[in-house]
């Protein structure tokens, strides 16, 4: 297996106005989740997937959606894409879904306005009525590192500059 990423926290500056923006509350609320933040990390050798780990208890009621700034950034080599998916266990027990079906995350994300900072955005999609808890600092979502080819003709040359759509 080839090593062609790493994992880094945002600044506490970008976590904190993130937060903020996301859940609004307390600066000490916030500062305590940063200083909760996990890296992602694979649960086994053979894993493909890297867990994500909520920064704060997060409930959705059926239909319920929330934006979770993670704290993560992801440097990964030119070539590559970093594609965040709902937690196995999540989506078949309670249909918790990522608004986008699946998140890209480029290479060149990480030096975006932003430093990266990687957002889940998921919807308990039950049809059955539950409620899920995730609680604090457990895996909710995970990430596999994908290689990507692009055509013999692609002339793309612009660069990044924000986060969601800013590459259209």
């Amino acid at each position: 297996m080839e090593r062609i990423a790493k994992f880094h926290k945002v600044s506490l500056p970008q976590f904190l106005a993130d937060w903020t923006e996301t859940f609004g509350g307390a600066e000490d609320e916030a500062r305590a989740a940063y200083d909760g933040v996990r890296l992602p990390v694979r649960a086994t050798a053979g894993s493909a997937g890297y867990d994500f780990f909520a920064p704060k208890t997060l409930t959705l009621a059926p239909g319920e959606t929330v934006k979770v700034p993670t704290g993560v950034r992801a440097q990964m080599q030119n070539g590559w894409v970093l594609q965040i998916f709902p937690r196995s266990g999540l989506g078949f027990k309670y249909r918790l879904q990522m608004d986008n079906t699946v998140g890209i995350i480029d290479s060149d994300y990480f030096g975006a306005q932003n430093e990266g900072h990687i957002f889940i955005k998921m919807t308990n999609c039950t049809n059955s009525g539950k409620t899920v808890e995730i609680p604090c600092g457990s895996g909710f979502a995970q990430g596999v590192f994908l290689p990507f080819g692009i055509t013999e003709d692609d002339g793309a040359g612009a660069q990044r500059r924000g986060g969601f759509g800013s590459t259209t």
